[in-house]
């Protein structure tokens, strides 16, 4: 009866250890999947470089723009897993500086957008899907409210429009309202 019990319960323990050795192989390959950067990824990195933007901001409807320019340099980070955006140039007769991460979550098939300037101190984060026929992302999120200092629901539509050009339309939802705050013309540097 010992060796009975005695050979069941080896049985059972390496059963035990070949489930665990499989999940854990399992659990290796999803990680591996997860952090190599992929199509997406080298699509992200074409947009690698200096661009010119044209910026159009609208402080309330029916209001003229405010414009302005700054440059950017865009540059893939982290083993070509996050292209990094550096902006620099006046906003608002302001010396400005910005900084976005765009990523692309592999295992949430996700792109995900931060970014963080000199005219705040919070962090405006969105996520965003991929639409082809349109070649555009298209992000929700929040920012914070200054007047406020609550969230508000934002929207961001990121059109590659070529290799040279792209164009972001902002939206900020306010009292319930949509509105277009700001619109940025890009073109690369040649």
């Amino acid at each position: 009866m010992k060796t009975l019990i005695s050979l069941v319960m080896a049985m059972l323990m390496l059963t035990i250890t070949a489930r665990v050795e499989a999940q854990d192989e399992a659990m290796m390959k999803a990680w591996e999947k997860y952090m190599t950067p992929g199509d997406v990824h080298s699509m992200i990195a074409k947009s690698d470089g200096i661009w010119n933007a044209d910026i159009s901001m609208w402080m309330k409807p029916g209001a003229p723009p405010e414009k302005s320019t700054t440059v950017c340099e865009n540059k893939m980070i982290l083993g070509g897993r996050y292209q990094q955006s550096l902006h620099k140039g006046t906003v608002m007769g302001k010396p400005f500086e910005g900084m976005s991460l765009l990523a692309y979550d592999n295992a949430k098939k996700t792109f995900i957008s931060s970014w963080i300037d000199n005219m705040g101190t919070g962090l405006m984060y969105m996520e965003g899907t991929w639409d082809e026929a349109t070649k555009t992302i298209n992000f929700k999120g929040t920012s914070v409210d200054p007047a406020t200092g609550k969230d508000m629901e934002i929207r961001e539509v990121f059109k590659l429009v070529d290799d040279n050009n792209q164009i972001m339309e902002m939206y900020c939802t306010m009292d319930g309202k949509e509105m277009k705050t700001m619109e940025i013309k890009f073109s690369r540097q040649q």
